[in-house]
């Protein structure tokens, strides 16, 4: 088939790749312009080295995105990783008009950070659609969809490197296949089960230690590597990634008041929450690198009884 790929950064670039891989004409690539400085975006590398046709425009809304995209004759657009908005007269241009991959299950979790709200709510499940793009957000109907378990010491990066984004990129291809040949079924989103959330960024990412063990652990999973879960020590902030948390029995087998650092080892350390201990073992302080928590400890001069997050 002939296609348009619009998209963006290593999923961008691993979905151009697959269709090239199996004999698809690319007939060009749109993605966003890089931001002064920032280092030259994965897919348009990609493209340019297959010497295919690449088109960055500020604004998909353009009359010159619009006959950029008249003029490629693709049977089928592939939105694959899209932060720009692209109207409906953009995306109706191909014959077939266009899909786009979002990850979560739609309606569920419409919006940017679909992949980190569910493993901070605690879900067990999520997964992928590929639906039709409307103006609406994530509102079009949906092609097809895939479905993933959230272990219980998933974190983002495992739930995405690991599954939703190689589970997208085929997924991408087996509904281009389906659209094309006609035999797509499209099923409408029952917005009566629709959610919204908007971005995990920092404000978001703050850890409360007087919440629940597990609700803590639930976020610092959902939030490593992006956009890190942080707590405050001495006044500057540090980040946590790779933890473990420890529920208690029983009541009496809680130590140590919220946030309050209660045992060091040679790797990590237990620091207290409701409802048990959470045992960190990578953290990054706001003028650091990443270390072992312990090693945090020894070089900053924290002991057992420091606490996290106190004013």
């Amino acid at each position: 088939m002939r296609i348009a790929v619009i998209g963006q950064q290593d999923f961008g670039k691993a979905v151009l790749e697959a269709f090239v891989a199996r004999g698809d004409e690319v007939a060009g690539v749109f993605c966003a312009p890089e931001k002064p400085g920032a280092k030259p975006d994965p897919l348009r590398v990609a493209a340019l080295e297959r010497k295919l046709p690449v088109f960055q425009f500020a604004s998909l809304r353009s009359e010159e995105a619009q006959a950029a995209m008249a003029g490629l004759d693709a049977q089928i657009g592939v939105m694959a990783y899209v932060l720009q908005f692209a109207p409906q007269e953009f995306v109706n241009i191909p014959r077939r008009g266009t899909i786009q991959y979002h990850p979560s299950l739609l309606p569920r979790y419409r919006g940017p950070s679909s992949i980190n709200w569910p493993i901070i709510r605690g879900d067990t499940t999520t997964g992928l659609s590929i639906f039709r793009p409307t103006d609406g957000l994530d509102e079009g109907p949906v092609v097809l969809q895939k479905q993933t378990l959230i272990g219980e010491d998933d974190t983002l990066g495992s739930v995405y490197f690991d599954r939703l984004f190689p589970m997208g990129v085929q997924a991408l291809l087996e509904a281009a296949d389906l659209v094309v040949s006609g035999r797509a079924v499209e099923t409408v989103q029952d917005e009566s089960q629709a959610s919204y959330e908007g971005w995990c960024r920092s404000a978001e990412a703050q850890i409360n230690w007087h919440y629940h063990v597990d609700l803590v652990y639930n976020l610092v999973r959902g939030c490593n590597p992006a956009p890190g879960a942080w707590t405050t020590v001495a006044g500057k902030r540090l980040q946590i990634f790779d933890a473990r948390k420890h529920r208690a029995r029983t009541f009496g087998q809680v130590s140590g008041k919220p946030g309050e650092v209660i045992a060091i080892g040679e790797q990590s350390i237990l620091v207290s929450a409701q409802g048990g201990q959470l045992e960190v073992f990578k953290v990054k302080p706001e003028d650091g690198k990443k270390v072992a928590a312990a090693q945090l400890c020894s070089e900053a001069g924290l002991g057992l009884g420091t606490t996290f997050g106190a004013p």
